[in-house]
């Protein structure tokens, strides 16, 4: 087993400083001096390597991606990994200020250190670690995608996710499960999981009318001569989170009672390491394997967390491995009599100036981005601010787009919903059209405005909140919570469902929000059919043309209390 030393002497191997120069490794790498060996350099242990990647996004190509800044746990979270940020995540983890692994995994500096280490991911550097393992460990290496991966970019978008799927097959993951996999529709999905040259599995999603499985549930694979059964746990909420109608025949849940079933019967097919691939989140996963016995890992997907360590629950092993391909996940096991006798992991930094793109993959998305590269690149204008998306009530970037709602919609309160997916840009950068598709691309993208009550408003906002802090991590449906303009409120996280929210506030006019009082509200993302409006992208892009200059800072409007 590694110890968090072990971690720390690997990581230090493996290239935050390169030995003896104190030069960060980005810049070095930019010079040429740093090696792909080094950023790679893994001890193999046992007989078993499990590779995890997960919510990717469809981002191809190599971006910024700013960790929170806030992230409160609450519950039996309250204070624990994931929710430590900046300083406490860097302490707990015994991160060196300003280190490469530091800019990776949380917010501080972003802008400095984005200029020093450069961007992360692409999947054509992905490609390159996943082949790296590949010929170090051979037949005991399983690839494992937690889902999201073919949706919410721009070429995404417009290939109803061909371009990731063609880019995952070269990939060749072994299985996957799913979530924005789903907002393409009931017909398209079955359309390209019956053409996947691996499974996707997904045991908790079954047919609404006979509760027949629609996916495989489990497959069992041979590495290293361990039987190895890997589960499918798709988002359970998903209906909830993003528009049912989209798939009408379809349920899903958590099914802790099928999942006991499920690991039973690959017990009794002989399965020596049972692993779940999912999609749940990582409080909700933490709370399952203490529920559920038998599972030996859990590969956990949804909430973005990217945690350089294994989190134990008992026996089982949880593994946390960042999103928008920042990051690939190494667990090397030693697996002997259906019992784990030893492992060493790896949280793998994607530093795209110090990994070697792979020239199939590498080619691939060329070919496959070239029909859209002149509305990617297109220039909508410049920001003088830091643009990101990820943090439980704050995002720069969603300030922008609230602006361009309140103005474009002529409307009194905008709201927009909480997605953590999204392309970080760099103060004093171009904005293009990429990075606000990047932000935006979904399938329901209409922009709406509507009359709204203040009672009404506040269900709405309620409703959110519980989702997210609701102290049963069972009833955390994931996001951040939904981003508003035009609208001040307070928050007391440590109620119950429904006196949350309170003081809230029309900026505009100063005056409170009146229960009987109608309000012009416009938002975007609404699950219901039939909305209408322009695409969220287009309003945004509109208003950032006519401004030119983008400039935010961080809301004063929310007040938070009850976190501490």
């Amino acid at each position: 087993m590694v110890t968090r030393r072990d971690f720390i002497a690997a990581t230090i191997a493996a290239g935050t400083l390169c030995a003896g120069s104190g030069v960060p490794l980005g810049r070095l790498a930019a010079q040429g001096r740093v090696s792909q060996e080094q950023l790679l350099s893994f001890a193999p242990v046992g007989n078993v390597t499990l590779v995890h990647i997960t919510d990717i996004h469809a981002q191809l190509v190599p971006l910024h991606f700013r960790e929170p800044e806030v992230n409160i746990g609450v519950g039996a979270a309250k204070g624990k990994v994931p929710h430590l940020v900046g300083a406490a995540f860097r302490q707990a983890f015994k991160l060196a200020d300003k280190s490469a692994e530091a800019h990776a995994l949380t917010f501080d500096d972003f802008a400095a250190l984005a200029r020093t280490y450069g961007r992360m991911g692409g999947l054509d550097r992905i490609a390159t670690i996943v082949k790296s393992i590949r010929a170090q460990r051979g037949e005991r290496m399983l690839l494992l995608d937690g889902g999201d991966t073919w949706t919410n970019s721009w070429t995404s978008l417009q290939t109803k996710g061909q371009d990731m799927v063609d880019a995952m097959n070269l990939l060749q993951p072994d299985a996957m499960t799913g979530h924005w996999e789903f907002t393409l529709g009931e017909a398209r999905v079955k359309e390209i999981v019956a053409k996947l040259p691996f499974a996707f599995l997904a045991q908790n999603v079954r047919d609404s009318e006979f509760e027949d499985k629609v996916f495989e549930s489990s497959k069992i694979f041979e590495r290293g001569g361990v039987k190895i059964a890997v589960i499918g746990q798709a988002l359970p909420f998903t209906p909830i989170a993003n528009p049912r109608w989209m798939f009408p025949k379809w349920t899903f849940g958590i099914r802790e009672k099928e999942l006991r079933e499920e690991i039973a019967a690959v017990k009794a097919k002989g399965a020596d390491l049972i692993v779940l691939l999912s999609h749940n989140g990582f409080d909700l996963d933490r709370q399952l394997a203490g529920r559920v016995e038998g599972l030996d890992v859990v590969l956990t997907g949804h909430t973005h967390d990217a945690i350089p360590e294994v989190t134990q629950v008992g026996k089982t092993l949880l593994v946390a491995s960042g999103s928008n391909g920042k990051f690939v996940s190494r667990l090397d096991l030693d697996v002997q009599g259906k019992q784990i006798k030893g492992f060493r992991y790896r949280l793998i930094p994607v530093f795209a100036d110090a990994i070697k793109p792979d020239a199939e993959m590498a080619a691939y998305i060329t070919k496959a981005r070239a029909p859209y590269e002149k509305d990617l690149s297109r220039v909508l204008g410049k920001t003088e601010s830091l643009l990101f998306r990820r943090g439980n009530f704050d995002g720069s970037l969603d300030n922008v787009i609230c602006d361009a709602i309140l103005s474009e919609r002529d409307a009194e309160i905008a709201l927009s919903p909480g997605i953590r997916w999204g392309t970080t840009v760099l103060p004093g950068d171009n904005i293009t059209f990429e990075d606000i598709t990047n932000g935006t691309a979904l399938t329901y993208p209409a922009c709406y405005r509507m009359k709204m009550t203040g009672a009404r408003l506040k269900e709405v906002i309620e409703d959110v909140a519980d989702n997210i802090f609701h102290p049963d991590p069972y009833y955390q449906q994931g996001g951040d919570m939904v981003r508003t303009g035009g609208l001040g409120y307070t928050i007391d996280i440590g109620q119950r469902a429904g006196s949350r929210i309170s003081n809230m506030t029309l900026l505009k006019t100063g005056k409170p929000i009146e229960a009987g009082k109608e309000y012009v509200i416009a938002g975007w993302a609404s699950i219901n059919q039939g909305t209408e409006g322009p695409a969220i992208w287009d309003v945004v892009a509109k208003h950032i043309t006519l401004k030119k200059i983008v400039s935010t800072k961080a809301l004063d409007s929310i007040k938070i209390v009850g976190a501490n």
